[in-house]
């Protein structure tokens, strides 16, 4: 009986431990939205994207452009989305994720919310 008590104790204890480092990981910054450099964002965007939306719009389908009310409309409107897109393309949009590592498609992203965001001025 004694034997059984110390072994639960144990097992106890390695579950509480695996807990609290699971709870640390899920709170960690690695797992978070990247920290993101907005200048060169803009400097992406500008080398990048700026050809076919210049100032949020979109010379291909003026319908696809990239103000807050169109993020919103077609529920790209977080950072992780505009990146998905960013990364893989979508319909006459390019993939980016061989021409940009991953730092600067959060990068670009978080600068094209931004800019949404104070409707591109």
């Amino acid at each position: 009986m004694v034997l059984e008590m110390i072994i639960l104790r144990k097992i106890i204890s390695i579950v509480l431990i695996t807990i609290f480092v699971l709870l640390a990981a899920i709170n960690s910054p690695a797992i978070a939205e990247p920290v993101t450099d907005l200048d060169h964002g803009a400097a992406l965007f500008k080398a990048n994207c700026a050809g076919c939306h210049a100032n949020g719009g979109n010379i291909v389908r003026r319908g696809r452009n990239l103000k807050l009310k169109t993020l919103h409309k077609n529920k790209v409107d977080t950072q992780a989305a505009i990146a998905a897109i960013v990364t893989n393309g979508k319909n006459n949009m390019s993939a980016y994720q061989d021409k940009l590592t991953t730092q600067e498609i959060a990068d670009v992203s978080a600068y094209v919310l931004r800019q949404a965001e104070l409707n591109w001025k």
